[in-house]
């Protein structure tokens, strides 16, 4: 048994306890959401890959400076925590012109519902 496959079935015991804890600081959760990033513009996130193809990455480590340093994050993520952790009110990095890629001037912390509701403004044309 490799290690990949030990470690998938100690988080198949566990329920990812320890995961699921760690995503819920502000490293963690910023981890998880640049690897999202990531595979929206790679195409591991296959459904939404016409979307992203082509499109623009910065540099994790430009990605974790931007939002460690971003007081709109730490705003938000405070929130989310107070909600307990209600996924409408997670930090989000919405693309402020969505044709472009991930890059800081294109970039702007919102709610994961604020997201969701500018996306489907965009979508239908209001």
């Amino acid at each position: 048994m490799d290690k990949n496959e030990k470690q998938r079935l100690y988080r198949s015991r566990t329920n990812n306890a320890i995961t699921k804890k760690y995503e819920k600081t502000h490293n963690g959760f910023l981890v998880r959401l640049y690897r999202n990033m990531k595979s929206r513009i790679t195409g591991v996130q296959v459904a939404k890959f016409h979307l992203y193809e082509g499109k623009e990455l910065l540099a994790k480590d430009d990605f974790y400076e931007w939002a460690k340093n971003s007081p709109k994050f730490y705003e938000l993520f405070k929130e989310y925590e107070s909600s307990n952790y209600d996924r409408k009110l997670a930090p989000s990095v919405d693309r402020v012109n969505s044709k472009l890629g991930y890059f800081i001037d294109n970039m702007e912390w919102v709610t994961h519902s604020e997201n969701s509701r500018r996306a489907n403004n965009k979508r239908y044309g209001e």
